[in-house]
């Protein structure tokens, strides 16, 4: 079979090649490849900035965000061949560490996680995988080619999540979120927050096209700008661009007792205007809540499938803006303006 591989830290190393057939030892169903999404982390991975092989290889399989159909569930009675799946990308440490103990790999506190496609295990960009019974999730058939949405939208399932758990230090009753960034994660917050009956603003860059098109469908309002020149004050922010100026300006327009849950992971290249001592500030009189939400856990996994399964399908259809055949990877990285969700397609489906 034919997989994406790269050689992590190694910029140029990323091929379209024949691979083993994925062993059984892991994971006792295989799946084949339906598709695959492509983030920026895969990008950092092909520009050699990231990514670890697994012991003893010198070469990564890449791909997390996955999709692919049932060939056979082995002894798994939950599974039927043609079922659609996906692969949690995340295992818990060996020791393992309190919170992988629990199933909250997560919050792992020592690092010694290793993840599909990103770290010491290979990922889901090659024809067939395997996948262990307890990390495959099985989605609403009717999503289609739509499930491979679903990992982006654990990211925010946890994020509302977090939210809110802060909530309940105090008496509070949010209806204002601001949703910063109109990439797949900031539209899939958004839509999480329609959902739960939020009066949702979101916040980017572009002026025209898709991105304020896909908001207003969502009955959400778009804005470009910055932040601190919106005439809002949300109660939730849920910051998605990881850009240090508008990760200040948020903290300073969040409303007294809210909550900020950064999402986004940046460069560091750009700067808030305000010094750390003036944020703190803000946070500390405003009684607010700044927290940090990376990855996901299994209960948030099956969350985000919920979330999914209620959306509309045309709507979630438009974010996918391009399908790349995996001979084209290179295509796939290269960003165009109107790219929200690029996928690599290996099988057609509905």
């Amino acid at each position: 079979m034919k997989a994406i591989t790269v050689e992590p830290m190694r910029p140029g190393t990323v091929r379209w090649e024949e691979v083993p057939e994925p062993v059984e030892s892991e994971g006792s169903i295989l799946v084949e490849a339906v598709a695959v999404g492509v983030c920026g982390t895969d990008v950092e991975i092909a520009e050699g900035k990231y990514g670890w092989a697994p012991p003893g290889r010198p070469r990564l399989i890449l791909g997390h965000e996955s999709l692919g159909r049932v060939l056979d569930p082995g002894s798994n009675q939950l599974l039927a061949k043609g079922d659609l799946v996906v692969g949690i990308v995340r295992r818990p440490d060996p020791l393992p560490c309190p919170n992988c103990a629990m199933g909250e790999w997560d919050m792992c506190r020592n690092g010694k996680y290793t993840e599909r496609g990103i770290k010491e295990i290979n990922g889901y960009m090659s024809e067939r995988w395997r996948i262990e019974p307890e990390y495959a999730i099985k989605i609403d058939p009717t999503l289609g080619l739509l499930g491979v949405l679903l990992e982006p939208t654990t990211v925010v399932a946890k994020a509302w999540e977090m939210v809110g758990l802060t909530g309940r230090r105090s008496y509070w009753e949010p209806h204002t979120a601001l949703i910063t960034g109109a990439g797949p994660i900031g539209l899939l917050a958004a839509m999480i927050g329609r959902q739960y009956g939020f009066n949702v603003h979101v916040l980017d860059r572009m002026t025209s096209g898709l991105k304020p098109d896909l908001v207003k469908a969502l009955g959400a309002t778009y804005h470009s700008g910055s932040v601190a020149q919106l005439d809002l004050e949300p109660d939730v922010i849920i910051e998605c661009t990881g850009v240090g100026q508008v990760i200040g300006e948020a903290i300073g327009k969040v409303a007294s007792g809210g909550a900020v849950c950064l999402t986004g992971v940046g460069s560091g290249a750009a700067t808030a205007r305000q010094d750390a001592g003036t944020v703190a500030a803000s946070v500390v009189l405003k009684n607010n809540i700044i927290v940090g939400s990376v990855n996901a856990n299994k209960r948030q996994w099956y969350r985000a499938g919920q979330a999914l399964a209620r959306a509309d399908r045309q709507w979630l259809s438009r974010l996918i803006t391009r399908r790349v055949a995996p001979a084209d990877f290179p295509q796939a990285l290269e960003r165009k303006p109107d790219d929200i969700k690029v996928v690599l397609e290996f099988i057609k489906i509905p």
